[in-house]
């Protein structure tokens, strides 16, 4: 009986090891493999191509042909697809019998769409398309929105925009729930429980689930970042800030700027890039030759020829010697790489080489390797 219970709590254990790592693939001597948090390889580089892990799995080229692998590099499902898509929520599309279908982590062929033309699941849900019209598909295989919509755009955190028929914009969610009413001519993403709407040509504002606030003048806006306290918007030829609400918060006075992420908002005076605080206060000086968001840990990339980060007073802590635009390297997830701190770690290229560095400016592992994806929690 001891015994017994010893086994089930090793194995407990063991699997809380594994769910609770972080994984990021890199790539070495033209191969592909995953390196964890002390940048050591926990699988080997022997993939011609990979992707980062999605869904507790990691999709890999081996010879011509794609499978899935654990976080422990064996096989959930051997190679024997032709092409294939990342898992979501415990579903994959793959191409069997020179077709695209939809399988299970076992391997067995779900049977939720005859439509010859299928779409990848993200968040939970999957495109359908009927007679140009868009609905939804659930996990389950069920139809939570018959397709009627013109158009829905790609789920970011489980919303999407969509247009009806008539060109009206909205917000739905991946439950196939209608968050902000198609009531607009033009949307942006939904953040912090608002976002950005235009009403024919010349009204701008930030509509939530029950309201729309006109922004007085505004000319244009752009999404709030996720926690970000404000966001940007122009009047006339300026840029200034504006809260939920739609208020003007900093009047518009700057050439350029980025939203507000952390307390703090890069801006432009038409030479130079500096940091202004929730008051509008430059807080660091003008000095830069582009700058990026604070991060968690108080620390902003900052460019001046290359990049570096800066602290909140305005001192370089890690010197400008580093590129940190990822540019065509998101190849693999066909997303726009963040930049900057990330949990702690800042990806970062040197000499055609990419690692991770510290806070303290110390390379993870010291080690750089020839291409570099984020870390994932594999869960």
């Amino acid at each position: 009986m001891k015994k017994a219970l010893l086994i089930t709590l090793t194995f407990v254990v063991a699997l809380q090891i594994v769910s609770s790592q972080e994984l990021a693939l890199a790539r070495e001597d033209g191969k592909f493999g995953y390196i964890n948090k002390e940048a050591t390889f926990v699988i080997q580089p022997q993939y011609k191509k990979a992707h980062s892990f999605s869904d507790g799995v990691a999709l890999v080229l081996e010879g011509k042909k794609w499978g899935f692998i654990l976080p422990d590099g064996s096989w959930l499902l051997e190679p024997q697809f032709d092409k294939a898509k990342n898992f979501d929520s415990g579903v994959a599309m793959v191409i069997k019998n020179k077709k695209w279908i939809y399988i299970d982590k076992k391997g067995k062929e779900l049977e939720y769409s005859k439509e010859e033309k299928k779409y990848p699941f993200v968040d939970g849900v999957a495109f359908i398309k009927s007679d140009k019209k868009v609905g939804l598909l659930n996990t389950k295989g069920e139809v939570i929105v018959v397709p009627k919509y013109k158009v829905i755009k790609g789920f970011r955190n489980g919303y999407a925009r969509f247009a009806t028929q008539n060109d009206m914009w909205g917000i739905i969610d991946n439950k196939g729930t209608i968050v902000v009413k198609p009531e607009y001519t033009g949307i942006g993403n939904y953040v912090n429980g608002v976002v950005r709407v235009r009403k024919g040509e010349e009204t701008f504002g930030i509509a939530s689930p029950n309201s729309f606030n006109l922004v007085d003048g505004a000319l244009k806006i752009w999404d709030f970042k996720v926690g970000g306290k404000y966001t940007i918007a122009r009047k006339g030829e300026k840029i200034g800030f504006i809260n939920k609400e739609g208020t003007w918060v900093i009047e518009p006075q700057f050439v350029k700027a980025k939203a507000f992420k952390n307390g703090y908002a890069g801006v432009y005076n038409g030479e130079k890039w500096g940091f202004i605080d929730t008051n509008g206060k430059v807080v660091i000086a003008y000095q830069f030759d582009d700058v990026d968001f604070f991060a968690e840990n108080g620390l902003a990339p900052v460019k001046n020829e290359e990049w570096g980060f800066v602290n909140t007073k305005g001192e370089i802590v890690i010197e400008t010697k580093y590129g940190i635009t990822a540019g065509g390297f998101g190849f693999l997830s066909g997303k726009v790489a963040e930049k900057g701190f990330i949990n702690g770690l800042a990806r970062v290229k040197n000499n055609k080489k990419w690692g991770f560095i510290k806070a303290n400016g110390e390379l993870l592992g010291d080690k750089w390797f020839e291409n570099l994806e984020l870390f994932v929690k594999i869960k």
